[in-house]
C-alpha cells in the first residue's frame, strides 16, 4: 500500500487571480500557467474559476510536498491536466520534479473545486508502496 508523504490545501479568492490577469495580462498568464493549461482555462465560460482552481491546486502541491515556494522551483513546473474523464491529473518537470524525485513520490492526487467566489484544492503525494 503507498504511503502518505504529504497533504496541502489551498483556498484562493477568484477576484484575486482575476485582478492579476487584468493587470498583468499575458505576462501573469505565462509565468504562472503552461500553455496546455491557458488553453484549457480559456476554453470555458467561467475561466477565471478555472485559472483560480489551478493556482489553489499548485499552492496545495507545494505544501504536500514540504517545500513552499524556494529558489529553483517555478509555477510552470506543475501542470493540471484533465484526463479523459475531467479529473485532474498533475504532471511535474524542472525544480519540483527534483523534489518529487528526492521525496520518492510515485503520484500526486489533486481534487480542486471552485464557484462564483472562491477555489479550493487539496493534494496529496503519494510514495512508494510499503511492505509488511
Amino acid at each position: 500500500m503507498p504511503h502518505i508523504v504529504g497533504i496541502g490545501t489551498d483556498i484562493t479568492e477568484c477576484l484575486r487571480i482575476a485582478r492579476m490577469i487584468e493587470r498583468h495580462g499575458e505576462l501573469f498568464l505565462t509565468r504562472v500557467y503552461t500553455p496546455e493549461e491557458i488553453m484549457y482555462c480559456q476554453s470555458h465560460k467561467q475561466a477565471t474559476q478555472h485559472f483560480t482552481g489551478r493556482w489553489a491546486a499548485k499552492e496545495a502541491i507545494l505544501k504536500a510536498l514540504g517545500t513552499g515556494w524556494r529558489r529553483g522551483i517555478s509555477w510552470r513546473d506543475m501542470e493540471i491536466r484533465p484526463n479523459t474523464s475531467g479529473r485532474p491529473v498533475v504532471a511535474v518537470c524542472g525544480g519540483v520534479q527534483d523534489v518529487v524525485e528526492q521525496l520518492d513520490v510515485r503520484e500526486i492526487l489533486v481534487s480542486i473545486s471552485h464557484c462564483h467566489t472562491h477555489a479550493t484544492a487539496v493534494a496529496v503525494a503519494l510514495g512508494k508502496v510499503q511492505g509488511y
